[in-house]
Order: C-alpha cells, then sequence, then structure tokens
C-alpha cells in the first residue's frame, strides 16, 4: 500500500514520502497562482480553483491554504470566504450552500501523542465533514474527526472538538450547544 493510500484511508502515514512531496508541491504552485498572481474572479480564476480543488462546485475567495487539495469537496453554491486553511490529510466534504466565514480553520491532520513516535514524522487525518446550508462564523477552528449537522451555525472564533448536530448554534471553546433552532 501506498503512503498516499495509507493516508486517504485514515492509516498512520510516512509524510516524507516521495509521491506526497511532489502532490504538496503541486499544491503549493497552485496556491501561489491562486493567492497571488490572478487578480481578478474571472473564468482563468475559476479554473484555478478547480485545478487546486478538483471536487469545488462552490467558490473560494483567495487567500486559501490547503496541503493537498484533491480531498477537499465543497457542494453547489458552497462560500468559502478570504484566508481559510484545510489541512486536507483525509477528506473534508462541505454541503451545498454552506458558507465559511474568513479564517476558519479545517484541521484533519493528527499527530501521535508519544512524543518518540511524533518524532518519527508520522501523521494521519481524521476526516471533517460540514453538512448542507451551514455557517461557520470567522476564525472557526475545526478539529479532526469532526462532523457538523445540517443548517448548523458556529459562532465567531469556535473551536470545534466534538460533533455537532443539526439544526443549532454551537459557539465557545470548546464549542457548545447554544440554542436549537
Amino acid at each position: 500500500m501506498t503512503e498516499r493510500e495509507k493516508m486517504t484511508q485514515g492509516e498512520w502515514f510516512d509524510v516524507a514520502d516521495r509521491e506526497l512531496r511532489e502532490a504538496r508541491d503541486r499544491t503549493r504552485r497552485l496556491m501561489h497562482r491562486f493567492n497571488v498572481e490572478l487578480v481578478d474572479q474571472d473564468q482563468t480564476y475559476r479554473e484555478t480553483m478547480v485545478e487546486l480543488c478538483p471536487d469545488c462546485r462552490g467558490f473560494i475567495r483567495a487567500p486559501f491554504y490547503c496541503d493537498y487539495g484533491f480531498n477537499i469537496h465543497i457542494g453547489e453554491d458552497a462560500f468559502i470566504n478570504f484566508d481559510c486553511v484545510f489541512l486536507d490529510l483525509a477528506p473534508i466534504r462541505i454541503g451545498d450552500r454552506t458558507m465559511l466565514g474568513p479564517k476558519v480553520q479545517l484541521l484533519t491532520a493528527h499527530h501521535p501523542l508519544d512524543a518518540a513516535e511524533r518524532a518519527t514524522g508520522k501523521e494521519m487525518g481524521r476526516p471533517i465533514v460540514i453538512g448542507a446550508d451551514c455557517w461557520l462564523g470567522g476564525g472557526v477552528i475545526v478539529c479532526p474527526g469532526v462532523t457538523i449537522g445540517d443548517r448548523s451555525i458556529i459562532g465567531a472564533g469556535a473551536v470545534v472538538t466534538h460533533d455537532v448536530p443539526s439544526d443549532v448554534v454551537a459557539a465557545g471553546n470548546p464549542a457548545r450547544v447554544i440554542k436549537k433552532l
């Protein structure tokens, strides 16, 4: 099994693997074009956005940062605002019509708890799923393995460490449900 296959299947993998390094280098070049070279949100911008994140059916505003891009799935009419960071070692799925505020971070990366194991460079990813018609306020951080249900709202600056059900407002650090919709 390749390191990329291990990564996409949620197993421990070697981040220094050549294939993964080359994929990150490709992504870095595309991010540079997307974030720096393209100043108009024209057809070339949209084509580069889809080259960076092939399964994007929404819209991403630059600047935008990710590790690979191929693990990002953005639904129809979803909107990703300025300066978002997606560490996509595992799949990130964003539902239709979901809106992410500026500086939202979706972090699938997980590292060993034991320091000696961390020193080996092994990593793993845990998927993040955000349902349809959600709204994540500015500066929200979503931790590895979290699912946010449809139509839920996450308050600005929240740190989401556990699953959030559908049709609620959650806020705080760690985020907790504060209201049912």
